[in-house]
C-alpha cells in the first residue's frame, strides 16, 4: 500500500479531501497518552517528548503534536506501555465508521416513519367505518350539502383523491398494508443498529435491501416524478455503490480479508511510527558522533 499523507496536509484540489481524523478530534478532542505521567522515558518518544518547560503530546488519532505543561500532580510514574494502549479509529477504519453511521441515521429515520405509518394504518383499519362516516359527513358540509344529502366523492384530486382511495380499501387489506409497513420498518431498524455497530452482516443486508428497491424507485420516478423521489433514489444508489466497492462486498477487490488488512494498516503501531518524526536529541547525538 502507498503511504498516506498526514491529516490536514493534502494539497488543495477542486474536490477537497475530508480528513475525518481532524473532524473527529475537533468534535471529541485529541487522544493523548501520558498527560498524567511524572516522567517520560526514551521509549515513550512515540507518544510524548520532553522539552522543558513543556511537553509535546502526540494525538494517536490525527497525529498532531500538542504542547502541554507537565502535570502538577501526576497519577502514574510513566506513560503506559504499548500493549496497554488501544489505538483509536483512524484512516480507513474511521472513514468507514463515519459513513456507516450516516447511513444508519438515514435508516433509523426510515424506521421511525415506517413504524409510525404502520401503526396508523392498522389503527385506521380497526376504526374504518367510523372514520369513513365522519369523513363523508365533513365532506358533505364542506360541499354545502344537506345532512343526509348526496356526497360528491368523484373527481377529487390531490389529498382528497388519496383519501377516497384509502376509504375504498377493505379493513383486511389495510391491515396487510400496515403489517407490511411494520415489517419493512423492522428491516430498516435492523440495518440501522447493525450499521451503527459496524457489523459486516448489516452491510450485506443494507446492500441487498437497497438494491432490490432501486428498480421500483426508477419505475416511480418514470411515472410520477418529484424532487424527493429523485433525491431518495440518488442517496440509495450512492449507498449501494459505496457498500459494494468501498466495503468490498461479495469478494470484490479482495473481499472482507482485504478490507480488514486495509483497516489494520492504518491502525497499527507501524502506521503511527511512519507518521512520527525522529527524536531531536537522537539526531543531535548522531550528528555529534559523525564529527
Amino acid at each position: 500500500m502507498s503511504p498516506s499523507r498526514p491529516p490536514g496536509t493534502h494539497e488543495p484540489r477542486p474536490r477537497r479531501k475530508i480528513d475525518w481524523e481532524l473532524v473527529a478530534c475537533g468534535w471529541r478532542g485529541h487522544v493523548l497518552v501520558g498527560t498524567d505521567a511524572a516522567e517520560l522515558r526514551r521509549q515513550d518518544e512515540l507518544l510524548a517528548r520532553e522539552q522543558p518547560p513543556i511537553r509535546w503530546h502526540r494525538c494517536l488519532r490525527c497525529d498532531s503534536w500538542v504542547a502541554l505543561p507537565p502535570p502538577r500532580s501526576p497519577t502514574r510514574p510513566t506513560p503506559p506501555d504499548r500493549d496497554a494502549i488501544e489505538i483509536p479509529l483512524r484512516g480507513k477504519a474511521l472513514r468507514d465508521r463515519v459513513v456507516l453511521r450516516l447511513i444508519a441515521v438515514d435508516r433509523a429515520l426510515h424506521f421511525t416513519i415506517l413504524v409510525a405509518l404502520g401503526i396508523a394504518v392498522i389503527a385506521f383499519a380497526g376504526n374504518e367505518t367510523t372514520l369513513r362516516d365522519a369523513y363523508y359527513r365533513i365532506l358533505t358540509d364542506l360541499q354545502g350539502g344537506v345532512a343526509g344529502g348526496p356526497v360528491q366523492n368523484t373527481g377529487h384530486v390531490g389529498f382528497l383523491h388519496e383519501l377516497d382511495k384509502l376509504f375504498s380499501l377493505r379493513a383486511g387489506t389495510l391491515r396487510g398494508v400496515g403489517i407490511g409497513l411494520l415489517a419493512y420498518g423492522a428491516l430498516e431498524g435492523a440495518e440501522a443498529v447493525g450499521l451503527w455497530l459496524g457489523k459486516r452482516w448489516a452491510e450485506y443486508l443494507t446492500f441487498v435491501a437497497t438494491t432490490i428497491l432501486l428498480p421500483l424507485e426508477i419505475y416511480e420516478i418514470a411515472h410520477r416524478q418529484s424532487a424527493l423521489k429523485i433525491i431518495g433514489f440518488l442517496i440509495n444508489l450512492a449507498v449501494a455503490i459505496w457498500l459494494l466497492f468501498a466495503k468490498r462486498l461479495f469478494g470484490l477487490r479482495g473481499g472482507g480479508k482485504a478490507d480488514e488488512r486495509a483497516r489494520a494498516y492504518d491502525m497499527s503501531w507501524e502506521a503511527v511510527e511512519r507518521a512520527t518524526p525522529p527524536y531531536a536529541e537522537a539526531q543531535l547525538a548522531e550528528s555529534a558522533a559523525g564529527r
